[in-house]
């Protein structure tokens, strides 16, 4: 046998030399596949995750700059930060400065912090002579 059917005039050559290919190229593609997407979504949630922290801290430096109290400026910024976020007040001079730290959603193997800090200046000083 010559492997070619006489009656239809095709041939099988080589056939069972190929079979099982397709099933290992999936089995390593898929799993890079799957990395990819996973690390694709991460990032997207990891810049999400930014956004809110830099809405944060401006939220944070607006209230600080109208003279509300630290207390009421960190649980203004915490409304706008990611679950869990750190927010530091101070003031150096004229200048109130909120700043908001976060860890990304996530695996907590990564060592990533994300931080933005606002700076606003106090009203109390705006238009006063120096």
């Amino acid at each position: 046998m010559s492997g070619c059917d006489g009656e239809r005039g095709r041939c099988r050559r080589g056939r069972g030399q190929d079979r099982g290919f397709v099933t290992a190229e999936t089995a390593v593609a898929l799993p890079a596949l799957v990395f990819v997407a996973s690390a694709l979504v991460w990032a997207l949630l990891a810049a999400s995750a930014h956004i809110q922290c830099v809405d944060a801290a401006r939220a944070g430096a607006r209230a600080a700059a109208r003279q509300e109290p630290p207390d009421v400026v960190r649980e203004m910024a915490k409304r706008a930060a990611p679950d869990g976020a750190r927010v530091m007040v101070s003031r150096q001079g004229d200048l109130v400065h909120v700043e908001v730290v976060a860890r990304p959603p996530g695996p907590d193997a990564l060592p990533l912090e994300l931080r933005h800090e606002a700076v606003a200046l106090a009203e109390e000083t705006v238009g006063v002579n120096q």
